[in-house]
């Protein structure tokens, strides 16, 4: 059985984010500690608060789903398999690629220890994210700061891009849009 997401099978998506992929893989750090602890400067001086490690403003999906994945010891090909999905599915899912249907996320949560509303937007029972602090540099902490609101704006462009995929199927396939 081939899990299908937004109309197209998984199969679909293989190899088509490498760049993407690469990214995450740099940006997406979970076995260090969050180097601006609670709060960091802005440039101009004033501390600002930053977000909780796994809050839904400093992260998505997929890096809530790789961290918890993470701490509970499992690898990839293990949690693909305990789900029943391709080890790809589960690659697409960390790096927001798809998401997993509503059976799927259940099973997920159960497995990884989480609140499903947790994997979704960062509130509910989950992770806390590790305890390190680490003195960041102004430049540091502003190009951190950069990354994150990037991050967001990713997800924003990816959710609007979605929504007009299927405004374009629909209209395609000569539904009403």
């Amino acid at each position: 059985m081939s899990d299908t997401v937004n109309g197209t099978a998984d199969d679909d998506h293989h190899d088509m984010h490498d760049v993407h992929d690469d990214m995450h893989d740099e940006v997406h750090d979970h076995g260090q500690g969050d180097p601006l602890g609670d709060a960091y400067d802005e440039p101009d001086g004033e501390t600002t608060e930053a977000p909780g490690w796994y809050d839904a403003e400093a992260t998505t999906f997929g890096d809530r789903m790789t961290g918890a994945r993470e701490a509970s010891g499992l690898s990839q090909a293990e949690l693909a398999r305990r789900l029943g999905v391709k080890v790809k599915t589960i690659r697409a899912w960390e790096n927001d690629r798809s998401e997993p249907r509503a059976n799927r996320l259940q099973m997920l949560a159960g497995m990884l220890g989480v609140s499903i509303m947790w994997l979704l937007n960062g509130e509910g029972d989950g992770l806390e994210g590790p305890e390190t602090h680490v003195e960041l540099s102004e430049d540091m902490a502003a190009i951190l700061k950069d990354l994150r609101s990037l991050k967001v704006d990713q997800a924003r462009l990816a959710e609007r891009a979605a929504r007009l995929e299927k405004r374009l199927r629909l209209a395609v396939s000569g539904k009403a849009v």
